[in-house]
């Protein structure tokens, strides 16, 4: 896997449109897991750590795959292609800027990744467009069911899967969402949203996942409670009930903003467009407030000539490491936003 080519490339599940994309861009279901036998991640001396990343890489790349599987090891590529991994969803921030033998089992169409000695020695996951949890959870059962024939995972009676972090100890599972609700936003209920979230357990981050900033009306939403429940109830509940739900708030959210002041709407999306149609320098940030706008016009039928696909892959080719990456050298901030607006203007003016 040639990791410059895949900064020019969109990533394969963002391309598609899934079931609700309108509202859900993308599903993702993790599983963390440790080996038997060695300590965690924290105790580890760097000889441990290479043991387990030797062994966990054969097999992973054991696993039946109708995509190829590729390796990446992550102590072996540069600072920025750590970055570009991390934008993609592939690993962690945490995974790209740790210390110690670490790597990475990606699949060809980046639907699955695998990190090695990240918090735990394994954390793998499944993405999919639109709502397809359940869709994540047969595939990543399978690859988990294939790995505990080739290796011994912690794993207590009373406590389940055994995990570094007290919040992952049973099942180990992190369901997740990636949402889009500007109608939310613009009606003045996200803070509702958000309470609502703590109530249930649920966690709500940005778009970049821990410790990012929710920015353009994007949202990660995945459950805090792993003990005491299956994987199976937590994703049933989180398919059948907790993400219906919100696709019926924000639904309702956007009806009453076309309804009570449509041209105030229309103004905002096609302002937002004609924006990123013109500007020759615009940060991250901006763009993303804008690009949201501009996702929400698609979706309601007011900008009928761009494909939310387009949409989608801008979300990553606009971000920092993906910009050098694409330019070949390390660029400053000025220079980044220069060429973020000329990257966004390319690909909303070629319709």
């Amino acid at each position: 896997m040639n990791l410059s080519d895949l900064s020019k490339q969109p990533s394969p599940w963002l391309q598609e449109s899934g079931p609700a994309s309108e509202v859900v861009i993308s599903s993702r279901i993790r599983l963390a897991r440790n080996l038997a036998g060695y300590e965690f991640k924290p105790c580890l001396t760097p000889s441990r750590q290479q043991e387990i990343l030797e062994t966990l890489k054969s097999a992973l790349l054991s696993v039946p795959s109708p995509e190829p599987l590729f390796f990446i090891d992550i102590e072996g590529v540069s600072a920025l292609e750590r970055e570009l991994l991390a934008e993609r969803y592939l690993i962690s921030l945490p995974h790209a800027r740790g210390e110690g033998p670490r790597g990475v089992v990606i699949a060809q169409n980046e639907n699955f990744s695998a990190m090695i000695n990240e918090e735990d020695h394994l954390r793998m996951q499944v993405f999919a467009a639109g709502q397809q949890l359940e869709k994540c959870f047969e595939q990543i059962s399978q690859v988990d069911n294939h790995l505990e024939t080739k290796v011994q995972f912690a794993f207590h009676p009373r406590y389940g899967y055994l995990t570094a972090c007290p919040t992952n100890l049973g099942t180990g599972i992190r369901v997740s969402v990636m949402l889009h609700l500007p109608g939310l936003k613009m009606t003045g209920q996200t803070e509702k949203f958000f309470n609502a979230a703590r109530d249930c357990n649920l966690a709500v981050r940005g778009l970049f996942g821990e410790g990012s900033e929710a920015v353009g009306d994007f949202y990660q939403l995945s459950n805090q409670v792993t003990l005491g429940v299956t994987e199976q109830e937590i994703v049933q509940n989180f398919s059948r009930n907790i993400v219906p739900k919100i696709i019926e708030y924000e639904q309702a959210a956007r009806q009453r903003l076309f309804e009570e002041n449509p041209e105030a709407v229309e103004d905002k999306i096609h302002r937002s467009l004609a924006i990123l149609r013109s500007a020759r320098l615009i940060s991250s940030q901006e763009a993303l407030i804008l690009l949201s706008h501009v996702r929400l016009g698609i979706h309601t039928g007011r900008i009928p000539d761009i494909p939310i696909s387009k949409v989608n892959e801008l979300f990553l080719h606009i971000q920092p490491a993906h910009l050098q990456m694409q330019a070949g050298r390390a660029l400053s901030p000025d220079h980044r936003d220069i060429l973020r607006a000329r990257i966004i203007r390319t690909a909303l003016c070629a319709n």
